[in-house]
């Protein structure tokens, strides 16, 4: 990686309305404590919906990881308006930072330091670690990978939401528009 200070993007969310799906993307990565070591795990989440559109675990937590992701999540749901990282080195990679731009998808970086203005994912990793990795100690990737597989479906499909008014992300993120 060269040593050029990688563009840094506004944070497009203050004050704004989210009002539909596909409007805000949201991304992040978390460590997974293992017996021996750890993972990373990284999701991206529709805002409005809280609906898991996608997420990955790895042992390394590379620039290229993070963009494969987005595009097979692209390649599933369409574009989103807005895609909202931090200002990790993975974020704002030329490799990443390329997917949208290519797809016209309007980048937005949260403020260095400001977990608070990506306060969606940092509860979804809330939630994950103390509903399902906490409990379960994993001891291997395989482990990991097969339980938070059946956790996110979880999540998405039975996990009621105060927010989305007693709904799941699934039926929030796949209900008719009303026109």
């Amino acid at each position: 990686m060269s040593t050029k200070e990688h563009k840094k993007y506004p944070y497009l969310l203050k004050g704004l309305k989210i009002t539909h799906k596909n409007q805000v993307w949201a991304t992040d990565i978390t460590y997974i404590p293992m017996a021996k070591g750890f993972m990373y795990l990284t999701a991206i989440i529709d805002l409005h919906t809280r609906f898991v559109l996608n997420w990955s675990v790895s042992n390394t937590m590379s620039a290229d990881w993070c963009a494969d992701i987005l595009q097979e999540t692209i390649q599933k749901y369409g574009v989103p308006e807005i895609f909202n990282t931090d200002q990790g080195s993975q974020y704002t990679s030329e490799v990443h930072t390329n997917v949208l731009l290519n797809n016209e998808i309007k980048i937005s970086m949260d403020g260095k330091g400001r977990a608070i203005d990506n306060i969606f994912i940092e509860r979804l990793w809330r939630t994950v670690k103390y509903e399902n990795v906490y409990l379960q100690a994993y001891t291997d990737g395989i482990s990991l990978y097969r339980g938070l597989k059946d956790y996110f479906e979880f999540y998405n499909t039975r996990r009621i939401h105060q927010s989305l008014d007693y709904g799941t992300p699934y039926n929030n993120y796949y209900k008719k528009e009303v026109a």
